[in-house]
């Protein structure tokens, strides 16, 4: 586990995000947590309430090895609208935004690159707003966050945003699935 590394995402609800990542391929652990804001160990309340100034975020744990910074951050855009600023479909607010917290140059450079490849390549309607600040303190979310799509399939929330998304992440990264999620 010494050869993991730490990519920090905001893509709206963090459960979102948590449900995406959870299934690659070199993808060792996701937790949900904030950051990016000013308060000391927000709850979720607070975060919530819109002014901590923190973002819901994961930090995947991942094996480079097997999958690259790179490869998340293109799962990552496929999987969530980054073009929405402070806003995911009907989560609105700064908690929600779609942000990238680089823990090093190298992260800044690749997030950059590939916003500027999918840019170029017009994948998006509208111009993409996610930020790229750099990662400050994280503070992990209550235990009833963690792991939220598996441990509730059947509840609302999760039957109408997470499991598109899910499907969605099927349907085009089949081949980057660990076998058990397939």
């Amino acid at each position: 586990m010494s050869n993991l590394q730490i990519a920090t995402l905001g893509g709206g609800c963090f459960w979102c995000v948590e449900a995406v990542m959870q299934p690659l391929k070199g993808v060792e652990r996701v937790v949900s947590g904030y950051t990016g804001g000013k308060v000391r160990n927000p709850s979720y309340r607070e975060v919530c309430g819109g002014r901590t100034g923190h973002a819901e975020v994961v930090q995947v744990y991942f094996d480079p090895d097997v999958v690259s910074f790179r490869d998340l951050l293109y799962v990552f855009f496929a999987t969530h609208d980054p073009t929405t600023l402070n806003r995911q479909g009907a989560d609105t607010g700064t908690q929600y935004r779609s942000a990238i917290f680089y823990a090093d140059e190298e992260q800044k450079r690749i997030a950059e690159e590939v916003i500027a490849d999918l840019t170029q390549q017009q994948i998006f309607d509208s111009g993409i707003v996610t930020e790229v600040s750099p990662l400050g303190e994280f503070f992990e979310a209550e235990d009833y966050h963690q792991d939220y799509f598996r441990q509730n399939p059947a509840q609302p929330y999760c039957q109408a945003v997470i499991a598109p998304k899910v499907a969605k992440l099927r349907r085009h990264y089949l081949d980057r699935l660990k076998t058990e999620t397939v």
